[in-house]
């Protein structure tokens, strides 16, 4: 039987939030598949969502790692809305598309999910008089039933998606027609929320000041020199939910923030601190923010931890690991082993493999320099 949720939730009258992005399902690290770690976190937040008697959760882009995922992601996606239904049926659930994502799959499966409550915005659409933004806004409920926030649910923009904007102002058409798109949809949620509830902003984008990852972020809109500023989220809105950039951060003010990817999605991000976003609105005023770790299934390791080592100072920093025993079902450790070469090895991976022999690691990568 599912469980009561909320119980306790007539002490409260805020909203809560559980802001996160960029799970790429479907991935494949150095054709290695991380489905075992993508249902340990669904597990772990439909365990959070549970614990923090969380009211809406957010999904802010890049659902899938591809725009034709495979029949195994695309099981874990439902699989996951149907859980999260069956254990809360009051949960809000709003979804943006990314720019990993086919905005068209995102959004074909809308006449079953909205029956059931799930909002997914894969990607912009048009009307008669253009960009339909009515379908951009969405009202969130508190757990009294009385609405907490309005959305605006704004998925990654692609350049055809742009508005025409002059270019008096001499900034980029790119920008300048983001912007616009932004403060539209914005200025329509602050008009239905009126003074005393909060705006809440959801977007795929790349801002201006953000830290990137290295090695797994693509190139966005027309590439990351297309950075959009910060002021496309004002004061009044009062959390901006973000994805895209897979290192959790936020961004000009701590409102605006992006969750980060919950699993690593390069050997590179091995060190970030990967997680999702609690967060709690009361009235129009500004979020507050809590930072929920999300536990790592799967270790990586690097020998060495930073730069790199000649073939036989790595051999022997691998023969001197402690051996690891994985539990069956278990997802196996990955090794990068970074290598400095003064001439071609032509058996440089059979090197490193008999010398991981026994310890329990998956040779996954080898970084030459």
């Amino acid at each position: 039987m599912p469980r009561k949720r909320h119980s306790t939730s007539s002490a409260r009258s805020g909203l809560r939030l559980l802001h996160t992005a960029d799970w790429h399902l479907g991935h494949a690290l150095h054709d290695v598949p991380r489905d075992v770690e993508h249902r340990r976190f669904l597990d772990w937040l439909l365990d959070a969502i549970d614990e923090h008697r969380v009211d809406a959760l957010l999904v802010a882009g890049d659902v899938f790692d591809a725009a034709n995922p495979p029949a195994r992601a695309q099981e874990a996606w439902f699989r996951f809305l149907g859980e999260a239904r069956r254990r809360f049926p009051a949960l809000g659930i709003v979804v943006v598309g990314g720019n990993h994502d086919s905005a068209a799959r995102l959004d074909a499966p809308n006449p079953v999910l909205s029956a059931f409550g799930v909002h997914v915005v894969g990607g912009v659409t048009r009307g008669a008089e253009g960009i339909d933004f009515d379908r951009l806004l969405l009202a969130l409920p508190r757990a009294d039933g009385t609405i907490g926030a309005w959305v605006a649910a704004v998925p990654y923009l692609r350049p055809c998606d742009l508005p025409d904007v002059a270019a008096d102002t001499g900034e980029d058409p790119l920008v300048a027609g983001a912007r616009a798109v932004y403060a539209e949809v914005v200025a329509r949620a602050a008009r239905r929320a009126g003074r005393g509830t909060a705006v809440v902003a959801m977007g795929h984008l790349y801002l201006a000041g953000g830290s990137l990852s290295e090695l797994s972020e693509r190139r966005i809109l027309g590439g990351n020199q297309h950075a959009l500023p910060v002021d496309l989220f004002p004061d009044r809105v009062a959390y901006a939910a973000l994805g895209h950039l897979h290192r959790a951060q936020s961004v000009g003010r701590p409102e605006v923030r992006y969750s980060g990817s919950p699993i690593p999605l390069s050997l590179a991000e091995r060190s970030y601190a990967h997680q999702v976003v609690l967060v709690e609105l009361a009235g129009a005023g500004s979020a507050r923010v809590e930072v929920l770790p999300v536990p790592r299934a799967r270790d990586l390791v690097r020998v060495p931890d930073d730069g790199f080592l000649p073939v036989g100072d790595v051999v022997r920093r691998l023969g001197e690991l402690a051996p690891r025993t994985t539990a069956e079902g278990e997802p196996e450790p990955l090794l990068e082993g970074a290598v400095r070469l003064e001439r071609p090895e032509p058996a440089l991976r059979r090197t490193i493999e008999q010398a991981l022999e026994g310890k329990g690691l998956r040779l996954a990568k080898i970084s030459v320099e």
